[in-house]
């Protein structure tokens, strides 16, 4: 939370739109992944032979995209093997990720977890 705070100090936030319960387009950025979560994959994306997170996909993609509506300060972590920039997400003082966990819209993925830095701002 301290660090959602300092970085909305120094970063304006960004105006994105969530593509599905993980993921986001930003016109800045691009593909902003979420860091350390799997939400449920929008009708006909979930690959054959993939354990895709259960739920229902378009509640998970609307619930982002009322976290993030008023904008989001991005916290950059690695990139994905898609390109995506796989970061923390924050809109106001809220971890976006740890959002989608709290409502049951996406699951934890430790393996995803880079240095378990979500674990350690969901708390």
């Amino acid at each position: 939370m301290i660090l959602a705070f300092l970085i909305s100090i120094y970063q304006p936030p960004t105006i994105c739109t969530a593509i599905d319960g993980d993921t986001l387009r930003c016109s800045e950025i691009g593909r902003v992944r979420l860091l350390g979560i799997d939400a449920p994959e929008m009708a006909g994306h979930c690959r054959k032979g993939r354990a895709c997170a259960p739920g229902d996909p378009e509640k998970s993609k609307a619930h982002l995209a009322r976290l993030i509506a008023p904008g989001v300060v991005i916290s950059p972590v690695t990139r994905d093997r898609y390109g995506r920039t796989v970061a923390q997400v924050y809109a106001g003082e809220k971890n976006v990720a740890c959002e989608m966990l709290r409502k049951g819209l996406a699951v934890y993925k430790p393996a995803w977890d880079n240095g378990g830095r979500l674990a350690a701002d969901c708390r």
